[in-house]
């Protein structure tokens, strides 16, 4: 990070602090004199405390309305499904009496499918394979994800990948604001919504918690957490999970190894400071997605070639996906005022690894720099020539430094003001390596030695890219609350992103053909705006709140769509598209409203929101046929519109029924030009992996040491293209929980259990989601479609997509020593 920014900003947050405490002092003993009623306002909650910081700006009296109102429902709203919301916008919080219920190794996006407005699967429920998720149409990586405040989505392509992140025994609550973001959510590529999760807060007692899942496909899962308890005013835990298990279909397994903590320091009671860790290590072995046709042909149960043949690049131990991250951060909360809080939290990121695929090079003797071409016995075959195929390694090295710090202001009882700042600075490099493979096995799974070199000794790289990314933002948020019913609030945040660096394709390629010789060059582009909210809260009784808000949201184009782009226009034969402007991206705006009515009494509660969201200049991939890259474009409008309900109804003392139901459409405003292959038809069309229906239920029941719910998910049929000429249909999946939990069985030996998890009950086969966001037209059977441009036949690419799993299992034995 560049110390000059952050020093200054963090010593103008300061100074504004001081200078706004002593202002804030001397108002408060005047206001004191005037007004003996004004209370002491509760501790808000900080960023690393509760995932839900939407009312991290409450007015005084809002809190403490809000603190009667929660104190005299006392709810656990569809078992920790549902949660009570006051923010005048689209906000659902699942608590941490759903999550410890769950798989003990599922992630965040197996947890938020329960969610209104949310449509997430995996190739794998043991949680080893990361997740596929949209919410109101925005794809996951439209979406702004946050760890205890700090942020996850990938610096360069916003892409998360959940896996990474934590065990479910150490997750407090997880909240997801469907619509759009706060203003001082540290997210750059959020065009919709926004995910945060935050881990547990330390336990006061020591102890160490044990627990053992296994299951079918060979899962194996052993956790431990051990607790510091109170050590004068600090308290920790640390905690260490591995994850192993075979794939449901096809060759190859998982191994996952992670390593938590949290710590914090309780100052007083107004002050405190945390730390925590996410720690992650992952050697696995990737699924394939298929296309129908695949599945026709070869069956429900395959993923890649389980076979070796030396030219053969689908064979399953090329493609690998192995990654170590961590994430340390920490929050600080302090009251430098009975009216003026300081937040900051800073973070640090890093990641190194990649995914592995099969290349296919062509070995000869003739000195050359070519791509692909390789003066070595790749195949193990004893001889140089023919071809073989090479193990190609996607590497990514990702340094993330960022601060987050904030000030809130009270002004009496009615008015209180949020406002500061976010500054990042992340470097990523991206290259593809080649190692050799004899017999189908990688000289090197991490890709760090062995590396395939030109004749001149050069490591040949498919590509190399480098970029630097500086984020500023700026924000400010105002709420008040003229008396107990009316809540209003109005905020903006001002963003300004810098991204620079270099993409060389076939780097130090000397070969003839320009398609294949080295390309590319150095860009830098900047993007900014201001990005405004507004909302209004009307709290009709204590039983009844109804509430409008609207959003607008902003997402720089990712570090491909620069710098990618730049290298294509490089290419000596694009020197006339170059100077056209073909090349150029915008960054995708949303502007969305959301408009509903909570209802919340102590058998009965309910949630209704409807939404629209107009966003434009959404990013595609497009194709350049003098070099075969992905260029990055834009399709100028999309539309989504729809309905979200939930309701929990605890019709016995012992038994809670759950249920949410979504309708959403997600219609395309405009044809897709995709460059060299053409210009689709897609205006009025309905986008991929958006079901028009879906909804959720839940029976649960909860007596003494026994516990159990049943779940069904329905999802409507889906387009696997953006032309709609394929379709995967609709299917429900049901899924089973249960539990017991025992009497101590001595003083050191505590809180023993046994849980159980079920997958798909039912055995239901169904392809969940489409991976290839590229498949724009399925099929085009005697040329039917045509551009509209110039008539010719466009082109067409079957959707591959992931599968539901077969029913699956897993059973937890858990206890705790001390």
């Amino acid at each position: 990070m560049k110390r000059n920014h952050l020093s200054m900003a963090i010593a103008a947050m300061l100074c504004m602090a001081a200078g706004s405490a002593l202002a804030q002092d001397a108002n408060s003993q005047t206001a004191q004199s005037t007004n003996t009623k004004e209370a002491a306002s509760p501790q808000r909650a900080g960023a690393s405390s509760t995932s839900n910081t939407t009312t991290s700006n409450d007015t005084k009296r809002a809190q403490q309305l809000d603190t009667v109102t929660v104190q005299a429902q006392s709810l656990s709203l569809g078992g920790g499904l549902m949660s009570v919301q006051t923010a005048p916008k689209a906000v659902s919080t699942i608590s941490r009496d759903a999550i410890v219920k769950a798989a003990p190794g599922g992630t965040f996006v197996q947890m938020i499918d329960s969610i209104p407005g949310v449509n997430a699967s995996t190739d794998d429920v043991s949680g080893l394979a990361n997740g596929n998720y949209q919410i109101r149409g925005f794809t996951s990586d439209e979406i702004g994800t946050t760890v205890n405040g700090a942020p996850i989505n990938d610096s360069g392509n916003y892409k998360v990948y959940s896996t990474e992140y934590g065990d479910t025994e150490n997750m407090g609550d997880i909240t997801v604001l469907q619509g759009y973001p706060d203003v001082d959510t540290p997210i750059s590529g959020a065009a919709g919504g926004a995910i945060s999760w935050v881990t547990i807060d330390p336990s006061h007692t020591a102890g160490l918690d044990v627990s053992q899942s296994l299951g079918n496909h060979d899962y194996r899962r052993t956790y431990l957490r051990f607790n510091t308890g109170d050590l004068g005013p600090v308290r920790a835990w640390l905690s260490y999970s591995n994850n192993t298990a075979d794939q449901w279909r096809g060759p190859g397994d998982m191994n996952v190894t992670k390593v938590d903590g949290k710590a914090l320091w309780t100052i007083d009671d107004n002050n405190y400071i945390s730390a925590s860790f996410q720690y992650n290590r992952e050697r696995n072995y990737s699924y394939n997605s298929l296309t129908k046709a695949a599945i026709r042909s070869g069956g429900y149960f395959q993923s890649y070639d389980e076979n070796y043949s030396p030219t053969d690049t689908n064979y399953w131990k090329l493609h690998t996906n192995p990654f170590t991250s961590w994430l340390a951060s920490m929050d600080g909360e302090f009251k430098l005022a009975d009216s003026l809080r300081l937040s900051v939290v800073p973070y640090f990121w890093y990641g190194n690894g990649g995914g592995g695929g099969g290349y296919k090079f062509t070995e000869s003797t003739v000195t050359q720099n070519t791509i692909g071409y390789a003066n070595q016995d790749l195949n193990g075959d004893g001889k140089i020539g023919g071809t073989a195929a090479a193990y190609a390694f996607n590497a990514t090295y990702t340094y993330r430094p960022g601060v987050i710090a904030k000030l809130n202001q009270d002004f009496g009882m009615d008015d209180s003001l949020e406002y500061g700042f976010w500054y990042e600075r992340a470097r990523q490099q991206q290259n593809e390596f080649f190692t050799p493979a004899v017999g189908g096995e990688p000289a090197d799974f991490w890709a760090t030695t062995d590396y395939i070199k030109y004749s001149n000794g050069v490591v040949q790289r498919l590509y190399r890219e480098y970029t630097t990314s500086e984020i500023k933002k700026f924000f400010a948020t105002n709420t008040w609350t003229p008396d107990d019913k009316w809540t209003i609030t109005a905020g903006a945040a001002y963003f300004w992103e810098s991204r620079e660096g270099y993409d060389f394709e076939n780097w130090g390629s000397q070969s003839t053909n320009p398609k294949y010789a080295q390309y590319g060059g150095e860009g830098s582009a900047t993007y900014h705006k201001i990005s405004p909210t507004a909302g209004i809260k009307y709290q009709l009784n204590d039983q009844n709140q109804f509430y409008i808000g609207a959003g607008r949201t902003y997402r720089a184009p990712i570090n491909g769509a620069l710098l990618q782009n730049v290298a294509v226009a490089d290419n000596p034969k694009n020197a006339a598209n170059a100077a056209a402007g073909t090349y150029g991206n915008k960054p995708e705006q949303a502007t969305t409203i959301d408009l509903g009515w909570r209802f919340y009494a102590d058998q009965f509660s309910a949630n209704i929101d409807a939404y629209t969201s107009h966003l434009v200049n959404k990013q595609i991939s497009g194709y350049d046929n003098t070099t075969g890259q992905t260029v990055y474009l834009n399709l100028p409008k999309m539309h989504m519109r729809g309905v979200t309900a939930e309701a929990s109804y605890k019709f016995l003392q012992d038994w809670t029924l759950y249920g949410n139901y979504s309708y959403q459409k997600a219609i395309l405003d405009g044809n897709v030009n995709t460059f060299g292959d053409g210009v689709f038809p897609t205006e009025g069309k309905t986008f991929l992996n958006t079901p028009k229906n879906s909804a959720f239920l839940r029976l649960g029941y909860d007596h003494g040491p026994f516990w159990a719910s049943l779940d069904a998910k329905y999802r409507g049929p889906v387009w696997g293209d953006w032309m709609n000429t394929e379709q995967i249909g609709g299917y429900t999946v049901f899924n089973l929980n249960a539990g017991v939990k025992f009497d101590d069985f001595a003083t050191w030996l505590r809180n023993p259990y046994i849980k159980l998890n079920v997958f798909n009950l039912g055995n239901r086969r169904a392809l969940t989601n489409a991976n290839n966001i590229g498949a724009f037209l399925a099929s085009n059977p005697g040329g039917i479609y045509k551009d509209p441009t110039n008539g010719t036949a466009l082109y067409a690419s079957a959707p591959y997509y992931s599968l539901l799993e077969e029913r699956t299992y897993m059973v937890t034995f858990g206890i705790s020593f001390f």
